[in-house]
């Protein structure tokens, strides 16, 4: 698997709190999307972790074709059908 799997053509919104941690999914595998459940392991992905700077909805990326890793870019909006 060297692409990740498109998880759905929109993003989804999340509420996130200021200074805790995420793991974004970045091979599309989770069925708890946008979040990582493990479902990488045996590929070459790994999730994006980080910590939120503030608290506030955002919307991730499901299409994982964004160039701002984690969060939609309207990158969905270019992807072939």
């Amino acid at each position: 698997m060297d692409k990740p799997k498109i998880a759905a053509r929109q993003p989804i919104p999340v509420d996130l709190e200021e200074g805790k941690r995420y793991s974004w999914c970045t091979c599309g595998l989770s069925d708890n999307q946008p979040w990582c459940n493990g479902a990488h392991k045996g590929t070459d992905f790994a999730p994006m972790k980080f910590v939120a700077e503030e608290t506030k909805t955002a919307y991730m990326c499901q299409c994982k074709a964004t160039g701002n890793p984690g969060f939609c870019d309207g990158a969905h909006k270019n992807l072939p059908e």
